[in-house]
């Protein structure tokens, strides 16, 4: 069989089409793949960081629980009643499964920075949390000279607070650090808190 030469040509041109046609399959596969790698590390990354999100939302939520506590000023080193794990931890269940999600430790135990004795002549009586700084005092010395000066029952304390959070699954981690100031009683912050 004798070809001519447009056949050999045609036969040809058909061998480079097909190369060329698999060569753009190839590169189409690897384009498709790439996108599906790039979508699952993105879908990682969104992940990661709704757990970070949650971790520092629990951290935040665990540090209004021990300012709210009145055993911070009093007993720092047992803030919460019924502690997660150890002493100062709370757990949560952020997603609602009933298994606890995110731990939540106050370390180092919270200190107290500073303390100060509010003077009588400090308070606005209007006010009631002033008021209740007075109770006993004012009316036992209405009427004697200098107690205006004199100190009252409160004291404005100012607490170191640290929560590290950590999501038990993923082991993603948050720090929350605040300073808080917290009125007390100054015979609650006595040994917790010397005075100057």
């Amino acid at each position: 069989m004798n070809m001519t030469r447009s056949q050999h040509i045609a036969l040809r041109q058909r061998g480079v089409t097909m190369i060329v046609g698999l060569i753009m399959l190839v590169l189409l596969t690897l384009l498709v793949l790439a996108s599906f790698q790039l979508g699952k590390t993105n879908l990682e990354i969104v992940g990661n960081a709704q757990d970070r999100g949650d971790s520092i939302a629990s951290a935040q939520q665990t540090i209004e629980a021990a300012i709210s506590s009145p055993l911070l000023t009093t007993s720092p080193g047992a803030i919460f009643p019924n502690p997660c794990n150890t002493a100062n931890t709370l757990c949560y269940d952020v997603n609602g499964d009933g298994t606890n999600d995110v731990s939540v430790t106050l370390t180092p135990t919270p200190t107290c920075v500073k303390a100060e004795v509010i003077k009588n002549k400090n308070l606005v009586l209007s006010k009631e949390d002033d008021r209740r700084c007075t109770i006993g005092i004012v009316q036992s010395q209405f009427g004697i000279e200098n107690t205006a000066g004199s100190d009252s029952l409160c004291s404005d304390s100012l607490w170191d607070i640290r929560a590290q959070a950590q999501d038990t699954t993923t082991k993603a981690q948050a720090v929350v650090e605040e300073g808080v100031a917290v009125r007390v009683r100054t015979t609650d912050v006595d040994t917790s808190c010397p005075l100057p």
